[in-house]
């Protein structure tokens, strides 16, 4: 049987491989019941092993293994957003911290809904308001913000999922890098987004959140 500490070197091996966690930057967690296991703080996600992680209780107070990362509180505010989910990541990826320094495309998401597998794999993803990396007040803007969202893109920072299991949450954090890499490359020019009678009919069949009434901002 898989081990909570197994799935985080699975997860994070993976995140690695697809070259979207730099360096010893990011983090991942899993929740098992009141626990959290989390990689520590410094860690590199594509060399875990069994001493890199933290385990602590919901409430983020350490209860065994290496130090906890810095984020904890952010990572314990998706966990609140979503009490369904298991798993969350957070990334330093290029493209999703490129497309955190510019405004979101909407109140509701940062990101424009320009191919189905980022509706059906994510759904909208808002702009988190700037924040010192490890600041608690992070987490407090997570939970300010009152639309359902399995994603968000922390501003000048970088992205965050969270996800019913770990390979979902792996793989929605892969295909929102790729959904920052396809809005910045076609940034500034005429572009076509998914109508939105289908981005509906995406988001319902595949149980993603998206507001039909996002008010447009660029």
């Amino acid at each position: 049987m898989t081990t909570p500490t197994d799935a985080l070197i699975a997860a994070g091996a993976r995140l690695a491989a697809a070259g979207i966690s730099p360096g010893s930057s990011g983090n991942v967690s899993i929740r098992v019941d009141d626990v959290v296991y989390m990689t520590g703080t410094g860690t590199d996600l594509g060399r875990l092993t069994a001493h890199d992680i933290a385990v602590v209780t919901a409430e983020g107070e350490a209860l065994r293994g290496a130090k906890p990362s810095k984020e904890v509180s952010l990572h314990l505010a998706f966990y609140a957003k979503n009490p369904a989910h298991t798993a969350v990541v957070h990334l330093h990826s290029p493209f999703a911290v490129a497309a955190s320094c510019l405004e979101p495309w909407s109140a509701y998401s940062a990101v424009p809904p320009l191919t189905p597998y980022f509706v059906m794999r994510v759904g909208q993803t808002p702009l988190v308001p700037f924040r010192v990396p490890g600041d608690p007040d992070l987490a407090v803007q997570v939970l300010a913000l009152d639309h359902p969202f399995h994603a968000a893109l922390l501003a000048n920072h970088g992205q965050i999922v969270s996800a019913s299991v770990p390979d979902a949450a792996v793989e929605a954090a892969i295909e929102l890098e790729e959904a920052c890499r396809i809005a910045l490359l076609t940034d500034g020019r005429p572009r076509r987004l998914l109508p939105p009678a289908d981005v509906r009919t995406l988001a319902d069949r595949w149980g993603t959140p998206w507001t039909e009434d996002s008010a447009l901002v660029r």
